[in-house]
């Protein structure tokens, strides 16, 4: 029946479409490889193309967006990829991969830095998941039920707190309708079929609107079984997912007030030799509640207040084989129940004697308590963690060419959780262990400037410098047993600091003409940068084993300094006009280079990846033909990981856009195909735990198509 809806969705959207006459009609802007929102509509090699809103994101309702690289994947392209996590869809993006764990644990990593130090959300909300716990934990969010994904970092994400230090993950849909709702009926129809993995997906949305209430409704699903590489079936990566969500909203003149519940469910398999011989799968469930809210005040001192509020209760059981029965059962359970809200109030702009000033000034609290239990439950014990901190943005437009951002952030967090006694060497000497309730507060602080001036022939640089300081989380202070995840025995260190990054960015970058592109160039300097060490002890599943086990290697988290230097650059330039339609071609580079202050290096770093394509946009047609090489990563820890050889990606995509009728409520169909790894080269991914045991996806078609009313 699962595979029947995937299969429904394709034949409903393709018997619409009739044989009329060719609609000319203009495309929406595309996104080729998608950096930032640079494209301007098909028919435009020049002029000026618009920053989209912000507000729906919960990105900077201030013109600040320039002083940070962005990256966006728009609706049409979530269409043409083959991903079923927000890593997938993102992993090839300058300055993005992904943990690459699973089919369905597939968490970004943003500039070499991920779990703790990556923020994930959802209309400006965080997930309220357990995946910055093990890189085998899934983030539900599915890119079937997204209009966008926005991926910002540098100085904006002070916005979201400490753990945003890499950057923040957003991923944007209208669960809870905004004014933008228009009136009557509308939705989508989306599905597609997958060569790969023999896999169907597919996801229906209304929005409807009468006046000043509006609703929205969602359903997804999608299911596949092992994918193929190029050496046969990759056992144990079959996966199900499927959610759904309800919400409404009442909109008035000055603003709107509204709220949705959603629902998660989702089980995937975990691939590697350990996990094909227990058929180990992870049974995940999360609800999920949001409110958000705006006000346009529009008085002397005060612009436009909005509000966020999120609440979610998360459980996961981890399913397998007993090694001793055989019998299928419940291994491990992991549980997280979290609730955030955000109020930030934009101010008028005033004006001074050297510019005129926007700013937006905003309180943030969070709370959360999670544990594990089963066979895990000796990894971290109930931990109970509050959050408050309040922000600062401000923007001086100093001249017509040049403008300047500051902000500032101060948080205040507490954990309560239990301490254990560990010998000083992590050597068991036949003493037990002991629990005992252990608290720890943290205040970071973290500020950041930016200086943005326009150049001739429409280049604009920017120059950028942030303090920022991220606590340590749960697991990195209390954490005590068997990670099956990443084959460890974990020990967290209650007496972690903050960890302090100074950074500073320079950035080049062109969104008029036919020629544009997004150049980003950092170098980071981390004072007591968290990580995990070695000791060289093998544990089992408990402490008094470590020295005399097989399974687990133990390891402690530590704090030592590291530097953090890369570059990002993407390019785009509409070549000739052929046909109707312009050609055109696009280039990408990214590299980052990590090492700690002893000059060894930072494990599991993406890297160094070149490629480019070549593409042909029209009214009704996209295609584009594109390589990207990995090099091989040998700037490695040789005893947490192995060298990476590199790799070649091919894919090619085509794509049909017709529609019925114009103005504010179109129909259209899109229906189009895409290949992936068309090389059919072996890829192993060097951020992956699994790299050595686990190839990822060979060659592969999917087809898909989307009607929307």
């Amino acid at each position: 029946m699962r595979r029947v809806w995937g299969l429904f969705s394709i034949s409903c959207v393709i018997s619409t479409m009739g044989f009329g006459a060719q609609a000319q009609v203009a495309l929406p802007e595309i996104v080729v490889t998608a950096p930032s929102p640079i494209q301007p509509p098909w028919n435009q090699r020049g002029g000026n193309n618009p920053q989209p809103a912000a507000d729906q994101t919960g990105f900077l309702p201030i013109a600040g967006r320039v002083f940070a690289p962005v990256t966006i994947v728009t609706q049409t392209e979530l269409r043409r990829s083959t991903g079923a996590s927000l890593g997938d869809v993102l992993m090839n993006k300058p300055g993005i991969s992904g943990s690459s764990y699973a089919a369905g644990a597939n968490r970004p990593i943003i500039r070499g830095l991920d779990n703790n130090r990556v923020r994930i959300q959802e209309n400006g909300i965080g997930t309220a998941d357990v995946s910055t716990l093990g890189e085998d934990h899934g983030v539900p969010i599915d890119p079937l039920a997204s209009n966008s994904i926005e991926v910002i970092r540098g100085p904006a994400t002070l916005r979201w707190g400490s753990q945003a230090i890499g950057g923040v993950v957003n991923a944007d849909n209208n669960r809870i309708p905004g004014p933008q709702t228009l009136e009557g009926v509308h939705g989508e129809l989306r599905g597609a079929l997958n060569s790969t993995d023999r896999g169907t997906e597919g996801a229906a949305i209304v929005d409807t609107r009468q006046g000043s209430f509006a609703f929205h409704g969602d359903y997804f699903q999608r299911n596949a079984g092992d994918y193929d590489t190029p050496h046969g079936r990759q056992a144990n990566t079959s996966l199900n997912m499927r959610g759904g969500a309800i919400g409404g909203s009442y909109i008035f003149d000055n603003g709107y007030i509204g709220a949705s519940i959603s629902q998660f469910d989702s089980i995937y398999h975990v691939p590697g030799i350990a996990g094909s011989a227990s058929n180990t799968r992870i049974d995940l469930n999360q609800t999920k509640v949001a409110i958000k809210g705006e006000f346009n005040i529009r008085s002397a001192f005060i612009d436009t207040v909005r509000f966020w509020f999120g609440g979610s209760q998360y459980r996961h059981y981890e399913r397998g084989l007993d090694d001793t029965t055989g019998r299928d059962t419940i291994a491990a359970t992991f549980k997280n129940r979290e609730y955030e809200g955000r109020v930030e109030t934009q101010l008028m702009p005033v004006d001074l004697p050297f510019g005129t000033l926007t700013t937006a000034v905003g309180v943030q609290y969070g709370k959360r308590k999670i544990g594990t239990s089963g066979e895990a439950g000796g990894l971290l014990d109930p931990t109970s963690g509050d959050r408050i901190a309040t922000y600062i943005f401000n923007e001086v437009q100093v001249t017509p060419t040049w403008r300047v951002q500051a902000a500032a952030r101060i948080e205040h967090v507490s954990y309560n959780g239990f301490y254990s006694n560990f010998p000083a060497n992590y050597v068991p000497d036949g003493t037990p262990v002991a629990q005992t309730p252990a608290s720890r507060t943290f205040t970071p602080g973290s500020v950041s400037i930016g200086v943005l001036h326009d150049l001739p022939l429409d280049v604009v640089a920017s120059l950028t410098g942030q303090y920022v300081q991220r606590t340590p989380e749960a697991l990195e202070l209390f954490g005590r047993g068997a990670h099956d995840a990443t084959a460890t025995f974990e020990i967290g260190n209650p007496n972690l600091h903050n960890e302090t990054a100074q950074s500073v960015e320079f950035g080049l970058r062109r969104s008029k003409g036919a020629f544009r592109f997004d150049f980003s160039a950092y170098h980071t300097r981390y004072q007591g940068f968290i990580s995990k060490r070695l000791t060289g002890l093998i544990c089992n599943d408990d402490f008094a084993s470590c020295g005399t086990g097989t399974e687990l290697r133990q390891l402690v988290y530590t704090q030592r300094d590291a530097t953090f230097t890369g570059a990002e650059l993407s390019a785009q330039y509409d070549a000739f006009d052929i046909g109707n339609g312009i050609l055109g071609v696009d280039g990408q580079f990214d590299m980052v280079r990590a090492r700690f202050s002893d000059g060894t290096n930072v494990p599991r770093i993406p890297p160094i990846r070149l490629g480019g394509g070549v593409f042909w946009r029209s009214p009704n047609w996209f295609a584009r033909v594109g390589l990207l090489h990995a090099f091989a990563q040998r700037n490695i820890d040789p005893v947490q990981e192995t060298p990476t050889n590199g790799y070649n990606l091919l894919r090619a995509e085509v794509s049909y856009n017709y529609k019925w009728k114009e103005g504010d409520t179109p129909q259209e169909l899109t229906i189009g195909l895409t290949g992936t790894n068309l090389l059919n080269a072996d890829v192993r991914i060097s951020t992956s735990f699994l790299k050595d045991e686990v190839l990822q996806p060979g060659r592969g078609v999917k087809l898909f198509a989307a009607y929307k009313f």
